[in-house]
């Protein structure tokens, strides 16, 4: 994995004064690209974040107190509500100088995930952090509309609509020519607000909570990336790198392998656990890459020459004929390597022990070990210098 690179290490300085994401950037535009062009989502999309978990060192890292990991790399993710398919995703690199000054961040998002999506009749789905008036507006100028939550600090909600003193299971409502506000009290001073487009008359039901359909609706539509982000979890790559291309290439593969498993459920019309469905893909993606190092072995066999006749030599035999020679040399040897003296005391070289020469020296140094433990060879080494 240390060798693993995504683009021209040569260009990628100048690459880098006007992209953050130079490392990985051309890999992850046509990652993004296939995501795109190879599924037609549903009426409903939903918009959110995804924070990967890494602690590499790059200059967007992000930290997130609210989430699990509380460090990682965050993704802009549009996601298709039934299926879970990735529709679109944009990582986050801090400020975009081509953002216009005055856009919100979030608008911004929003409106370049939808991009391919718009003009079709669709709906997208959005948390408080994303949901205003003035996007709802966009949106409906591209024949999309809104369903999210609003922060209660936001311009758009209505002093009137502001107390937090509420009875418990109360709605009020305001509507403009765009959009319908729905603020419902779940719980006495809680109030909950709802931002919808595609609703022009509130309908609440009947049970005792009372909740509104706005509500209702949001309530169904909220979790199409939560659920994504388990599924993808469930069954990652991921694993430890210091290196934050690498981190974004497990999250691009987790997220692929998830796209994938839909698409096959989508053509075939087949019914397959997503573990099954990976280990399938898995064996066929590895299944050239076996042979061919099968074919490799098979034909470096052929050319290396035949070791059985090395293996009919006569063994390695102790000599007796000098004191300090320690073993001659083998013709087989498969043991560690050891030095080997002349006759004349002289130091010949290295060389490496057979197997049944190296079990008796083992033997003998334990024993060794075993006679100097128990203490009586020692008494008798003692006895013998000072007698």
């Amino acid at each position: 994995m240390r060798h693993l690179r995504f683009d021209d290490r040569s260009t990628r300085s100048d690459r880098a004064k006007t992209d953050k994401f130079a490392a990985i950037s051309s890999v992850w535009g046509s990652f993004v690209t296939n995501c795109i062009t190879s599924y037609n989502p549903g009426l409903h999309i939903t918009v959110d974040e995804q924070l990967f978990p890494s602690k590499t060192r790059c200059c967007f890292l992000q930290y997130i107190a609210t989430k699990p990991d509380k460090f990682g790399i965050k993704f802009w993710v549009a996601c298709d509500l039934k299926s879970k398919y990735i529709c679109n995703v944009l990582p986050y690199l801090g400020k975009d100088p081509s953002r216009p000054s005055g856009e919100r961040l979030s608008e911004n998002v929003v409106m370049r995930l939808m991009e391919p999506f718009l003009d079709k009749g669709r709906n997208v789905t959005t948390d408080n952090f994303f949901t205003s008036l003035s996007l709802a507006h966009k949106l409906l100028s591209r024949k999309t509309t809104i369903l999210g939550t609003v922060n209660k600090i936001r311009r758009e909600i209505p002093q009137s609509a502001r107390h937090t003193d509420r009875n418990e299971f109360t709605t009020q409502v305001f509507s403009t020519t765009a959009a319908m506000l729905t603020a419902y009290a779940p719980k006495r001073k809680k109030t909950v607000y709802i931002l919808s487009s595609m609703h022009s008359v509130n309908q609440t039901d009947n049970t005792n909570k009372r909740k509104p359909n706005t509500v209702t609706l949001y309530n169904t539509k909220k979790c199409g990336v939560d659920v994504m982000d388990q599924m993808v979890r469930e069954y990652t790559v991921r694993t430890g790198t210091r290196r934050w291309p690498v981190a974004v290439f497990y999250n691009m593969i987790d997220m692929a392998a998830l796209n994938a498993h839909v698409l096959y459920q989508a053509c075939t019309g087949r019914q397959e656990r997503q573990v099954d469905f990976l280990v399938e893909l898995a064996r066929e993606l590895a299944n050239s890459h076996m042979c061919a190092k099968t074919a490799r072995k098979e034909q470096l066999l052929r050319t290396q020459p035949s070791t059985h006749l090395a293996l009919e030599k006569e063994p390695c035999v102790r000599s007796n004929t000098n004191a300090r020679t320690i073993m001659p040399l083998c013709d087989v040897f498969t043991a560690t390597d050891t030095h080997v003296v002349n006759a004349d005391g002289r130091y010949h070289g290295s060389a490496r022990i057979v197997s049944d020469c190296w079990n008796v020296l083992t033997h003998f140094l334990i024993l060794f070990v075993n006679m100097c433990t128990n203490g009586w060879f020692l008494y008798f080494i003692l006895y013998y210098f000072y007698q």
